[in-house]
C-alpha cells in the first residue's frame, strides 16, 4: 500500500508521515525533499530561479516516479501538489490510499507564522494577511484535497493520535 498524505502546508504531513512510516515499518518520503535531490536545488531556490511552473512540472515528474514504485511507503506531498497537472487523478490509483490532513486556518496560522523564511509562498505575510492568504488557498484547493480517499482532522491532536487514526483507516 502506498499511503500518501496531502493537505495545506503546516498541517503536519511530514512529521506525521515519518511517524506513521516507522509505525507501519515502511519507507517514508517527503516529495519536496525528493525534488530537491533530483534538481540539486532547494525549493526556495527553484521558485526564485526557475519559477513556480518549472517547480510544478518537476513535482509532477517526481510524483509519477514514486507512484510507479512497487514498494510500500508513506509519502508526504507539498501543499499544492494535488492542485496541479493531473496530480489529484494520480492519487486515485488502486494501490494508493490518500489522506487529507485537514487543519483549521487558525491552526495553520499558528504553525506557519514563524516559518515564513522557509516557505517561498509565505514571504511578506504578516499574521492578518497570512490568515487571508491561507483562507483563499484552502477555498481554491478544497476540491482537490477532498479527492483523497479519507479525511483526517489534524486540529488539537498529537502526532501519535493522528497516526493511530490513519492506521485504523488502513486496516
Amino acid at each position: 500500500m502506498k499511503v500518501v498524505l496531502l493537505g495545506y502546508m503546516g498541517c503536519g504531513k511530514s512529521v506525521i508521515g515519518d511517524f506513521l512510516a516507522k509505525k507501519l515499518q515502511v519507507s517514508f518520503y517527503d516529495l519536496d525533499e525528493e525534488i530537491e535531490k533530483v534538481t540539486q536545488s532547494s525549493i526556495s531556490e527553484l521558485f526564485q530561479t526557475k519559477g513556480e511552473i518549472y517547480f510544478r512540472k518537476k513535482e509532477n515528474e517526481v510524483l509519477k516516479t514514486f507512484l510507479d514504485k512497487k514498494e510500500d511507503f508513506v509519502l508526504s506531498l507539498g501543499g499544492g501538489t494535488p492542485c496541479y497537472f493531473n496530480n489529484h487523478e494520480l492519487l486515485q490509483q488502486d494501490d494508493v490510499f490518500s489522506i487529507y490532513l485537514k487543519a483549521s486556518t487558525d491552526t495553520l496560522v499558528n504553525r506557519l507564522i514563524n516559518e515564513k523564511d522557509k516557505r517561498p509562498l509565505l514571504h511578506n505575510q504578516d499574521e492578518v494577511s497570512l490568515k487571508d492568504f491561507i483562507n483563499k488557498h484552502l477555498f481554491d484547493r478544497n476540491f482537490y484535497y477532498h479527492q483523497a480517499t479519507k479525511v483526517v482532522t489534524a486540529d488539537n491532536k498529537s502526532v501519535e493520535q493522528i497516526a493511530n487514526e490513519i492506521e485504523t483507516l488502513l486496516a
